[in-house]
Formats: C-alpha cells, structure tokens, sequence
C-alpha cells in the first residue's frame, strides 16, 4: 500500500521548499540561511530549486508573497467580523494581538527582509508592496470613517502598527498591540469628533 501524503504536508517540490523557506527564513533569516539548508529541509534536488525559482532571491521573493497573500487573506478574513470602519480599524490591531500571542511570533517578516535586501531588489519591492498594502488599508479604512484627513490618519495608524511589532520583537512586550489599539481609538475619537 503507498503512503499519501497528509492534507497539510506540502506535495510538490515547489511547495516543500516555500515550506522550508517559511520555516527557515523566518527563524533565522535571510542571509544566515545558505541555500543548501532550504533544500535539505525541502528534501529535494538542488535542480528542483532552479528549475521551480531560479536563484535564492526568486525563492525569498515568493516566500514573502506568500506570506503577504496569506496575511492579506487572515487579515480580511478578521476584518469580516465586523461592520463599522471604525470598528475594522481597531481590528487590525486585534488581529496584531492575536499575532503577537503566537510561540512562533519572530517579528515582522517584511521589516527583517527589508532590512537584509538591497534597495531595489525583487525582494525589496515585496517588502515595501506589504507596506503599501498596509497603508492602502487604513486608508480606505479612515475615509470610510469620515475621517477629513485619511492619509494622515492612516499614516498614524501604520506607525503604531510598527511600533507593536517591534517593540513585541525587541523588548518582549507581549501588550503592545492592545497598546497601541489604545491609542489608535484615541486617535480617531480625536479625527472623528468623537
């Protein structure tokens, strides 16, 4: 009788090694992982990587999108619990909190990519495309709202999104999503007249 593969377990070798990245890269990072730990971990061929990416920045490109798209995906996917713009403003940051409880909360995978990528790489780009994403959010968010300045607000959002994660990451502060969900409902008490 063959052995099938569990529902979860990756199949392909395209898939086993965005698994591996995932897992490696956002333990470890990006340029402390060598190429042939991804590859051992995916149990594949070194030509399965080429042929399926390329070259290990391809590999970290399509690991970060994937991340992005499965953030995007849980993110919205929280925001659907509630019905008030208001309300979904907040909740990304209950979303945050729920993140920062997880045991394998490792800090912001797009800012520690950031930080190790050259200006103007594939990797670069995805980086600062989760952070458009981001701002985009809150903005359509904060006009939906009422608020008279949504850029601006949005703006004030994203920096207390950032200065959850790292101080969670830094400093081990395992509240500072309700913290700065704190301060964002004060933030639009002020912009909303409220």
């Amino acid at each position: 009788m063959k052995a099938t593969n569990s529902p979860t377990e990756p199949k392909s070798a395209h898939d086993r090694l965005l698994a591996a990245a995932e897992a490696l890269f956002y333990e470890e990072g990006l340029n402390t992982v060598g190429i042939e730990r991804v590859i051992e971990r995916a149990g594949v061929a070194k030509a399965s990587l080429y042929s399926n990416f390329g070259s290990k920045d391809e590999l970290i490109r399509s690991y970060l999108a994937t991340r992005q798209q499965g953030r995007q995906a849980r993110l919205q996917a929280k925001l659907s619990q509630y019905h008030l713009p208001r309300d979904k403003m907040l909740g990304v940051f209950d979303y945050l909190e729920e993140l920062l409880g997880q045991p394998s909360f490792r800090g912001c995978a797009f800012m520690r990519a950031g930080n190790e990528s050259k200006p103007g790489s594939s990797v670069r780009e995805v980086c600062d495309d989760a952070r458009r994403w981001m701002l985009t959010l809150f903005t359509d968010l904060a006009r939906e709202a009422g608020a008279p300045q949504p850029e601006a607000l949005a703006q004030q959002f994203v920096i207390l999104y950032d200065g959850a994660l790292i101080s969670a990451q830094m400093d081990g502060n395992a509240a500072a999503a309700v913290q700065a969900r704190a301060m964002a409902s004060g933030l639009l008490d002020a912009a909303l007249g409220g």
